[in-house]
């Protein structure tokens, strides 16, 4: 057991970006073995997709949203943030709930329920009262009032997933909260980015920005409203998402790949508004479920990897440069993306075969991660300091 002062629990970005390397290596393989019967699925209260939906975006999303929020939030506000102990029961309820989710079908039902509502519960909790408690000196506190509004939906989110008579809504929400915290860092990011890297600042308008998140906030509930004024707002949250995307000099970005696989999970965001807002093309329609894995793939599929390689080298001392070893996990991401996505709708016989090489390339990309940035989430900073 590792001491509470290992390096590991110094900032909460290690040991759940570990955990992501892991989830993003081993669940979608899992999902494909289950889904082609080679292995069965777990016998729990819900439905195999259910199963893969939660673990997904609750395993896999919370353990790469977690890490990042616990990092980032005690640079907003200044504060040494959550390390030692309370990093380790964080991890600890993570693992319990992929436990209860893989073998807990026959625990008690308030045990599983515990189980199951330990970790983000937890951390949410956490991570309000550091926004809350210190928001007098918040950067950003105009902005993370979104945080503020978004972070207990996830639960609310959670519980409706796993609720057969809501899962379409609970998936359907949960997709709308992530998709306001991806639209919150990039506007923060991106114009890091672009301004170290091009030394150009891209559009940023707060009349524009804040019609862009508020509605975005709104689209968490899309699935309670009526079905041509969701489809109206994502439609017009789309459009307003590519126009601003025509000032932020996207041609200059995509000369890096380390930049432009940013702007490409951008544009999925505004592809899957746009396929669930527009009639699907031709008499058939989409081959698969092209909307929700257009963000999966798309925004969470391209851009974790990317964000992943930058604080990992980043908050360990190191200098943020993508080598060919980096660039060549981002690539096949984006490969992983095309597999899923775009091969179906061109040879939908082969449905289960795109899907096979999709997640084999998800297993190798977040294998390579691991390989590569686990051993460094275990070592002190190269540079000295402490996190």
């Amino acid at each position: 057991m590792l001491s509470p002062k290992h390096p590991l629990w110094l900032v909460g970005f290690r040991p759940f970006f570990a955990l992501a390397c892991l989830a993003g290596l081993s669940l979608p393989i899992l999902w494909i073995l289950i889904l082609k019967g080679v292995l069965p699925a777990p016998a729990q209260r819900f439905s195999p997709t259910q199963w893969h939906a939660h673990e997904m975006f609750f395993g896999f999303g919370w353990a790469v949203l977690g890490g990042f929020l616990l990092t980032s939030t005690k640079n907003w506000v200044g504060v040494r943030g959550y390390h030692g102990a309370t990093l380790m029961w964080l991890v600890a309820a993570w693992l319990l709930e992929r436990l209860a989710m893989g073998f807990g079908g026959d625990w008690p039902a308030p045990l599983f329920l515990l189980a199951t509502n330990l970790f983000l519960p937890g951390i949410v909790a956490l991570l309000l009262a550091t926004l809350i408690r210190h928001r007098a000196t918040d950067s950003y506190r105009l902005d993370n009032g979104f945080f503020l509004v978004i972070l207990p939906l996830f639960w609310i989110a959670k519980t409706l997933l796993l609720q057969p008579e809501h899962f379409n809504t609970g998936w359907s929400m949960t997709l709308g909260l992530f998709r306001v915290a991806f639209l919150v860092m990039f506007e923060r990011t991106l114009t890091q980015f672009m301004r170290a890297a091009f030394t150009v600042d891209i559009l940023r308008k707060p009349p524009l920005d804040m019609a862009i998140k508020g509605l975005a906030a709104i689209l968490v509930f899309a699935a309670l409203l009526p079905a041509g004024l969701a489809h109206g707002l994502e439609l017009l949250l789309a459009v307003l998402l590519l126009g601003r995307l025509a000032f932020w000099h996207p041609l200059k970005a995509c000369t890096r790949l380390d930049i432009g696989i940013m702007f490409l999970g951008y544009l999925a965001i505004a592809a899957q508004l746009l396929i669930d807002a527009l009639p699907p093309p031709g008499s058939l329609g989409w081959v698969g479920t092209v909307s929700v894995h257009v963000f999966t793939f798309g925004a969470m599929g391209l851009v974790i990897p990317a964000m992943l390689i930058r604080i990992a080298n980043g908050h360990t001392g190191r200098k943020v440069v993508f080598t060919r070893y980096d660039k060549t996990v981002l690539w096949i991401m984006i490969l992983a993306f095309y597999l899923r996505l775009v091969g179906p709708q061109f040879a939908s016989g082969a449905y289960l075969r795109w899907l096979d090489l999709a997640a084999a390339c998800w297993f190798a990309a977040f294998g390579l991660l691991a390989w590569r940035y686990i051993p460094r989430l275990l070592q002190a900073r190269v540079d000295g300091r402490e996190h």
